[in-house]
């Protein structure tokens, strides 16, 4: 069984361990990587990002994009949404269905 993980400021993720998931709180782009990094490593199948901080590390996150594992989720922190989480799961949708699930185009 895959492992779960929430990584982001420490406000944001906190509530996350009530769920029995693993918590990491960072603080700067360094951080974020090192332990982005470590997770993958460990074989955590979902990682959940806040999106400020994957913000801080998008050419990390580009790498594992087109992997199967880990899925990378960006979610909203406390600061709020800025839109960026579900940009990612439109145009993944859209990538893999051929049209844009909110407007109904077709690419």
């Amino acid at each position: 069984m895959y492992k779960i993980a929430v990584v982001g400021d420490y406000d944001s993720i906190y509530g996350f361990a009530t769920l029995g998931l693993g918590i990491c709180p960072v603080k700067d782009r360094e951080e974020i990587r090192d332990r982005l990094r470590r997770l993958v490593e460990e074989k955590y199948g979902i990682i959940y990002i806040t999106e400020a901080a994957a913000a801080e590390v998008e050419d990390e996150l580009e790498k594992y994009r087109e992997k199967t594992l880990p899925a990378i989720i960006r979610i909203p922190g406390v600061s709020g949404n800025n839109g960026a989480g579900i940009e990612g799961v439109r145009k993944t949708v859209e990538q893999a269905v051929g049209s844009d699930i909110l407007f109904g185009g077709v690419s």
